[in-house]
């Protein structure tokens, strides 16, 4: 099919916006304002509740939560609010669940995922136009090719699910299983094979779903990597980065220390889009992706965690 040709029209957000928040006031205050730029109709708002060793924590949920009572526009505000902790996995995963309830698409944000303005007119019009293709699972506002994708159009086709600010439909999210009940079976059948072609890369995301199955690994989105993988589903990767992630710090669950991934320089996308003639995933821009981020080689990971970090701030001075 030929998409290259098809323009939509898009002039406000219809698309409902998910919100997580939980206990940064400072990252949660600088999303929401972007949101409120943009004035979505629909707003669902998911924060999970404080942990009881966590002595401040409960304060700074409640800051968290009073800025979604600054919402002044025209807007139908959902809130699903914890009282008790439930954990990155269970909060976010039930969280989507509730959403897809009640609607069929959605742009999803968590609160250190700050958005370029024209994120979501991105991912709105890339909802419409792919609504109904089940080949694309996700639209994803993260661009982690730094430079190197050659693409001349402003977007690509991925079998990575980056979730620094993205979006999806029901009938894809319905796929998902938070508990990967299959994924023994999976190994067993050397499933990873038939998707990966890198052994260090094979061995990167079979330890990490082992870690999901077994409990040790509190999180979410690896399942959602798997659920679009058996379901042959692949993403959609923007040309430019569309998302800054600002989040890295001791507060952070999952995102410790130096990265070059912290506070990416974000670009607005042009409109309008310039399309992909065929929905094939890019496999230069996914090897750059699996060396860099996917792989369990010792230099590779010195490479990400160290060196590249230094690099990166150099070249932003």
């Amino acid at each position: 099919m030929n998409f290259d040709t098809l323009e939509i029209k898009t002039t406000r957000l219809d698309v409902p916006v998910v919100f997580f928040i939980f206990n940064r006031p400072d990252t949660t205050e600088l999303v929401f304002n972007e949101i409120a730029k943009v004035k979505p109709k629909k707003l669902f708002v998911i924060s999970d509740g404080p942990r009881l060793n966590k002595l401040d924590e409960l304060d700074r949920v409640i800051q968290c939560r009073a800025i979604i009572d600054r919402v002044n526009w025209d807007c139908e505000v959902e809130k699903k609010y914890s009282e008790s902790n439930l954990g990155c996995k269970v909060a976010l995963s039930s969280g989507l669940n509730w959403v897809f309830e009640q609607v069929p698409e959605a742009i999803i944000l968590e609160d250190d995922c700050l958005p370029n303005p024209s994120f979501f007119r991105f991912c709105q019009e890339m909802l419409i136009k792919y609504r109904d293709d089940t080949r694309v699972g996700m639209i994803s506002g993260d661009n982690f090719q730094f430079n190197n994708s050659v693409s001349e159009f402003d977007y690509y086709f991925s079998r990575y699910c980056h979730i620094w600010g993205w979006a999806t439909w029901r009938r894809a999210w319905k796929f998902y299983d938070v508990n990967i009940v299959n994924w023994p079976y999976l190994k067993s059948e050397n499933f990873l094979k038939s998707i990966l072609n890198s052994k260090s890369n094979i061995q990167h995301w079979e330890k990490s779903f082992d870690m999901v199955f077994s409990g040790q690994l509190d999180t979410w989105d690896h399942q959602w990597t798997l659920a679009c993988w058996q379901n042959k589903m692949v993403s959609i990767m923007p040309r430019i980065n569309l998302i800054s992630n600002i989040g890295f710090g001791n507060q952070a669950t999952h995102t410790h220390g130096n990265s070059i991934y912290s506070k990416l320089r974000t670009k607005e996308m042009h409109f309008p889009v310039r399309h992909p003639k065929s929905i094939e995933i890019d496999e230069v821009a996914d090897f750059y992706t699996a060396k860099n981020m996917f792989s369990n080689s010792i230099f590779r990971k010195i490479l990400r965690r160290i060196i590249l970090p230094y690099w990166y701030l150099l070249t932003k001075r």
